[in-house]
């Protein structure tokens, strides 16, 4: 398989940000941006390894959208339309957390010095927040355990993934349920993930035990037939099978980064078998046996309909496709040494 490219996210990029939705590949300006594809948008551009200009200025724009959404308390907002007029109230909802997550990891990965020390500050700035949905302090925990893994004393940061912790909650004593909500809804693996970093940088083998139990048996569920079927749109029950549409690319992609994450806290080159089928599902290795993406214009289609893809290539799912591909260099040292030249281009 042909790695895509950052053309499209190029094509669905200004000097604001990164509009939200797309006609096919054309951006729909008339919608504007949101903060949480803005966040995604920061986080791949500073994990992505390839010397380009372009994808510096991408993380750079990011950047400084992240930071005008976020206020004096720490808070955020969501919307922002095509004249770069902010909409809506500041809140602690997936947006928060997402910022907090880019933030996180540009403090440790961003090229830039300048970059990583002003985007170690708006982390603890909005670090001072809490949120009550489970899923805006998971993504916010993935932050604090980028700035974890360079400061280990980070109190901040191990607090906020004590606490996440704490919200995402004890496993279910159902052994055919452990999941701790009564049903999976959207971006599941990430639970699992913040389990296995909290429990690793906290010391806490009871965490990351609980992790790895939800992340098998996300993992589990989720394959059918040696292929993806992720919980689709709708959200999956214990009554549920899996084969169910729409399926959403941030469902792949969440659960490849906690199956990387699982290889690196575990050492277990099992969990590579998670990686290999979230590609595998955007290249057609699905319930349908359609690839997610459009070679042409590099762009990530918006999801899987029982009769194939929706063709619309918006932002959300253009970069889980990226942030999923992004895995496959990274996780192997035999396939980093096999690559000639950049894996990735900017057309």
């Amino acid at each position: 398989m042909t790695l895509p490219s950052f053309g499209h996210v190029l094509s669905l990029s200004d000097d604001i940000g990164m509009f939200e939705h797309a006609d096919h590949a054309e951006p729909r300006r008339e919608h504007g941006y949101c903060t949480d594809d803005v966040a995604r948008l920061l986080i791949v551009a500073v994990r992505e390894p390839a010397e380009s200009q372009a994808i510096l200025e991408l993380g750079l724009t990011a950047f400084r959208f992240l930071a005008e959404s976020q206020s004096a308390t720490g808070r955020t907002r969501n919307r922002r339309d095509a004249g770069g007029r902010w909409r809506g109230r500041y809140g602690v909802e997936d947006c928060w957390g997402r910022s907090l997550w880019a933030f996180g990891t540009a403090a440790r990965r961003a090229d830039d010095e300048g970059m990583r020390s002003s985007a170690l500050t708006y982390f603890e700035h909005g670090m001072r927040q809490r949120s009550p949905h489970r899923r805006a302090m998971a993504f916010a925990a993935l932050g604090a355990a980028e700035v974890a893994e360079y400061d280990i004393r980070h109190r901040g940061a191990r607090a906020l993934l004590a606490d996440a912790v704490t919200t995402i909650g004890p496993l279910s004593t159902d052994p055919t349920w452990p999941w701790p909500e009564p049903r999976l809804s959207y971006a599941n693996a990430a639970l699992a993930e913040v389990l296995l970093a909290a429990g690793q940088i906290l010391d806490r083998p009871d965490v990351t035990d609980d992790g790895l139990t939800l992340l098998r048996w996300l993992l589990d569920r989720e394959t059918i037939e040696g292929h993806l079927s992720p919980t689709p749109v709708g959200g999956s029950g214990p009554g549920d099978g899996p084969g169910r549409f729409d399926q959403q690319p941030i469902e792949v992609a969440a659960l490849a980064d906690a199956c990387a994450r699982a290889l690196a806290v575990t050492g277990d080159d099992g969990w590579q078998r998670g990686v290999d089928l979230a590609i595998d599902w955007f290249a057609g290795s699905n319930d349908i046996g359609a690839t997610m993406w459009d070679a042409d214009t590099n762009g990530g289609y918006d999801g899987l309909t029982p009769t194939g893809p929706n063709l619309n290539q918006g932002a959300e799912s253009t970069l889980a496709l990226i942030s999923t591909m992004q895995l496959a260099p990274r996780l192997s040292a035999a396939g980093r040494a096999a690559v000639t030249g950049p894996r990735w281009s900017t057309g």
